[in-house]
């Protein structure tokens, strides 16, 4: 009854080495010595007692098992769960210290991943080479290793760095168990104290089930976070799929919108309205390019400024550029890649309308120049086949037309073909024709509004000053006609031309390059060019002023220049065959500057007078 009594109250063991007479439960024999009954219930009560011990700290750590692998199995947070791992290993092996090593396979070295009860920051930071110290002969060898006393246990390769933690830690006996994912080490669990201790083999595989519990949590961990990672891609290139496929829909709805305004017949202008729209902006071309946007031979749209910018180009050559204007305080307004690629796609359909209105341009202009040439070749084509060719063209050869013969300074083949598209451009919008012909650019066109009809002259002026600027470059123009009806009489266009083809080199002989003259307005070299031979409109546009002033007045003053030039220039002279006072003379010759204008007596001007006054007698003479 006594040892029942001490299992009832769980009394410890040195409860059972005490005489049984001395407790209170002490019957009528207390004070005598143990007989050999009382020595075999003291046996079996000792063994029903570490019975009931060894199945209590089982039920313990089944009851820790059990919590750690209810952990697992609502894993939420994988840190927690590894210091719950190491709190429960040092609570049940009664350890002070409990912690565990990770591998990093990148640096092929093991570190501290949890620690419970150290308190050395130095320990807490240790890093472990396969094969060092206890926990790395655990990690090369994927078995446990113990010992009741690590300095002094020469299995170990010892190291500095690991002596001098563990000594600052104060750790003596420490026990490891690999952390096994099938056989792969992954790391490494410890039970440590601060005294010398052995570890029983019931501790070390308890160690083992919690570090197999470690190696799960981890690996699942692992899984959890590759099952995120796969669940965040997948969300992520379903986020991008939706979009791409909104992308390709728009953008197939403005392709398809590019597509019907092209096929519809639509130009330039209509593009740049069905963009603005589009992008909800403003949208312009522009023939001048910046030379960052010219660099981008690709297409690429650029900001620039306020803008963007696509350069619209094909084959090589740039054409211009679409503007998309933003505001200058805000900057380039923000474009995804979808308004992106419109802007460059609307750009690139810009290219192809230009290419074909151009290719439409110079077909046209072929076919304007092969009527032009016909005119200049043949005076015997049909007037009705030429009539009804120059209607197709919008021309009309009824009206009077003017010749002009045009050339530029550089006169090499690259400039000859500028001026021709040029000119051909021009003749286009004024109703006319161009060709080309003995190094020359040659037009036929009807009156243009602005000059006087028929003023051959100012049409050659004004045609000189505007191709000399379109082309940066000095353009001659000489100008005969007009030639009435051409249609009619195609001979008439074919003089008209050599007449042209005479002043155009006779201004360049002068060197008046970048001028523009007809025979009227070279004095006596035009006379002797013009075809007509106008020799009283010569002498009319000469000393016309005078001989109107004579008529109207009664005076002299013709008969005075006339002496005037007989006498070498000389007023003193000119008084003596005049008959008057040398005053009078002088007086004369004022009106004649006021009349004919300051420069008279020049060379050249006194010489076209002079031909006028002999002209003019030569037709009084009978």
């Amino acid at each position: 009854m006594h040892y029942l009594g001490l299992l009832a109250r769980g009394a410890p063991a040195a409860a059972y080495d005490e005489p049984s007479n001395s407790g209170p439960d002490a019957g009528p024999d207390a004070g005598s010595g143990a007989g050999p009954d009382e020595t075999r219930a003291r046996r079996l009560a000792l063994r029903v007692r570490a019975e009931l011990e060894g199945r209590r700290r089982r039920e313990a750590e089944l009851t820790a098992l059990f919590e750690t692998a209810h952990d697992l199995a609502g894993l939420r947070d994988v840190d927690a769960v590894l210091r719950a791992i190491a709190q429960r290993a040092r609570s049940l092996l009664s350890t002070e210290v409990a912690y565990m090593t990770l591998t990093d396979t990148e640096r092929g070295d093991t570190y501290m991943r949890v620690t419970e009860g150290s308190v050395s920051a130095r320990f807490q930071q240790l890093r472990l080479g396969m094969g060092e110290g206890l926990g790395g002969l655990v990690a090369q060898t994927a078995r446990p290793y113990v010992t009741d006393d690590y300095m002094r246990d020469e299995r170990f390769r010892h190291t500095r760095t690991i002596d001098g933690g563990v000594h600052e830690e104060g750790l003596v006996a420490i026990l490891g168990v690999p952390l096994l994912l099938g056989r792969e080490v992954i790391g490494v669990l410890y039970a440590a104290d601060r005294r010398a201790r052995v570890f029983e083999r019931e501790e070390i595989a308890l160690l083992g089930s919690f570090a197999a519990h470690a190696a799960v949590a981890i690996d699942t961990a692992r899984l959890l976070a590759e099952t995120r990672g796969a669940l965040a891609e997948l969300e992520a290139a379903t986020t991008v799929a939706r979009d791409h496929s909104r992308v390709i829909e728009r953008a197939g709805e403005i392709h398809d919108r590019l597509t019907e305004l092209v096929l519809r017949g639509g130009g330039v202008a209509d593009v740049i309205d069905a963009v603005s729209e589009v992008l909800d902006g403003r949208v312009e071309f522009t023939e001048t390019v910046s030379a960052r946007a010219a660099a981008t031979a690709d297409g690429r749209a650029v900001r620039e400024g306020a803008d963007w910018v696509a350069p619209v180009a094909a084959g090589g050559e740039l054409l211009g550029a679409l503007r998309l204007r933003g505001e200058p305080a805000r900057g380039a307004p923000d474009l995804d890649p979808v308004d992106l690629r419109t802007l460059e796609r609307a750009a690139m359909v810009t290219s192809l309308l230009l290419l074909a209105r151009r290719t439409a341009g110079e077909a046209e202009q072929r076919v304007r120049g092969e009527l032009l040439d016909d005119l200049l070749d043949a005076a015997d084509r049909d007037p009705r086949l030429l009539r009804e060719r120059a209607t197709r063209l919008g021309a009309d050869l009824d009206l009077p037309h003017t010749v002009l013969a045009a050339r530029m300074a550089g006169d090499d083949g690259a400039d000859r073909q500028r001026l021709w598209s040029a000119a051909s451009h021009l003749a286009i919008t004024r109703r006319g024709l161009a060709t080309t012909r003995d190094g020359c650019t040659v037009l036929l066109l009807p009156g243009v509004p602005g000059t006087p009809a028929g003023d051959a002259a100012a049409l050659a002026r004004q045609l000189s000053a505007q191709l000399s600027a379109a082309l940066s470059a000095a353009v001659t123009v000489g100008a005969a006609g007009p030639a009435t009806a051409p249609a009619a009489h195609p001979a008439a266009v074919a003089t008209a031309f050599a007449e042209a083809r005479r002043c155009l080199d006779t201004l360049r002989l002068l060197g008046r390059d970048g001028d523009g003259a007809a025979a009227d307005d070279l004095g006596f070299l035009g006379l002797l060019l013009s075809g007509g031979r106008d020799i009283a409109g010569f002498r009319d546009r000469t000393i016309g002023p005078v001989l109107d002033y004579d008529s109207r007045r009664g005076t002299e003053l013709l008969a005075t220049l006339d002496a005037y030039f007989r006498c070498g220039m000389s007023a003193a002279r000119a008084k003596d065959e005049l008959h008057i006072h040398v005053n009078t003379v002088s007086q004369r010759l004022d009106r004649v500057s006021r009349l004919l204008g300051d420069d008279w007596q020049t060379p050249d001007r006194a010489l076209e007078i002079q031909l006028a006054l002999r002209l003019h007698h030569l037709a009084d003479t009978p």
